[in-house]
């Protein structure tokens, strides 16, 4: 979203997309500067003019917010000017990306109907969702769909061959690990170098192996929070406007999807050698099921604890169903 803002609002840029890398809009996006340039985010809340707001737990993109960012309209008993209908800073259009977009309600959805049915002359809108389907068909309707999809494995060896892929310090079995585990995403392969992926998975499978077999190992499900929380704190050190609430989600999330390529590794072997599937897939479901128990708020350390003896449980459950069906051998 970012790079498409750069492209919209570079007054030089031709039909084929080319932005002067030294010029000046690229140094007032790369500094977080440039004027015409809204990236909206639930963490905006913080640095509100209206203390209530900016008190409040940052689990959605708040309805003031976007007044505050996008509308205009009343926060706090004060009238905002929408941003939305300012005149160009630099005369070059003006791009508003809404981050996380499904984190708005239905209502903030609502609001941003009008907007989007009439956007003021050169001004864009990026919604950026890895969950579309929770927003509503009505901005469905008046949105164009780009899908980023991931990069093939020849871009993917030309990106960590570049100067700056370089700087993830990653090399042998770890850069193998990360390029099955980021699945053509070099922001991904950064975040998993950057916060140490791979000795996640290395504490992990072990035990996740165990499970495998219908053990349960009574440390997973505090690893997995431990891991989490780890990953939180390092967030919000480096990222000085972060909620650590959003951190612990955002650790969850890589986890799960930690969680599933083992899983999904698990099944790879089990159909190339004939074994059932179904304690597998029975994982599969869990791992989404504990996704939308963090969603709906539940408390992060009971979802993972829960997880882990549910997973084992499922296995045994498979087991025995196996034995019952072969029958006793005497």
């Amino acid at each position: 979203a970012i790079e498409l803002a750069r492209i919209v609002l570079e007054p030089g840029a031709g039909p084929d997309g080319v932005v002067d890398p030294a010029g000046e809009t690229t140094r007032l996006i790369d500094a977080g500067v440039h004027p015409d340039l809204h990236v909206i985010r639930k963490e905006l809340a913080r640095f509100s003019d209206d203390a209530g707001l900016r008190k409040k737990l940052l689990t959605n993109i708040p309805i003031d917010v976007l007044r505050e960012h996008v509308i205009g309209g009343m926060v706090g008993g004060k009238f905002q000017e929408a941003p939305a209908y300012r005149t160009s800073v630099r005369g070059h259009g003006k791009v508003f990306i809404i981050d996380e977009a499904e984190l708005l309600d239905k209502d903030g959805q609502g609001m941003l109907l009008k907007t989007l049915e009439e956007p003021p002359l050169g001004t864009y809108f990026i919604l950026v969702t890895s969950r579309p389907h929770r927003l509503l068909p009505t901005i469905h309707s008046r949105c164009r769909h780009v899908a980023f999809r991931p990069l093939d494995d020849a871009a993917m060896n030309q990106w960590f061959q570049r100067f700056d892929a370089t700087g993830l310090d990653v090399s042998g079995p770890e850069q193998e690990w990360v390029r099955g585990f980021c699945e053509g995403s070099p922001g991904m392969a950064t975040i998993a170098a950057e916060y140490g992926f791979h000795k996640w998975h290395l504490a992990l499978a072990p035990m996740l192996d165990q499970v495998a077999t219908g053990f349960f190992p009574a440390e997973l499900g505090a690893t997995m929070a431990s891991l989490v929380e780890a990953f939180a704190t390092d967030w919000v050190k480096r990222n000085l406007n972060a909620s650590k609430r959003s951190a612990n989600n955002d650790g969850a999330r890589f986890l799960f999807t930690i969680l599933a390529a083992h899983a999904d590794r698990q099944l790879r072997a089990a159909v190339e050698q004939g074994d059932p599937p179904e304690a597998i897939l029975k994982a599969i479901d869990l791992i989404a099921e504990a996704e939308r128990q963090l969603w709906a708020n539940v408390n992060l350390k009971q979802v993972l604890e829960n997880l882990a003896v549910q997973w084992t449980r499922g296995v045994v459950s498979c087991q025995l169903s196996v034995i019952s069906k072969s029958g006793p051998s005497y």
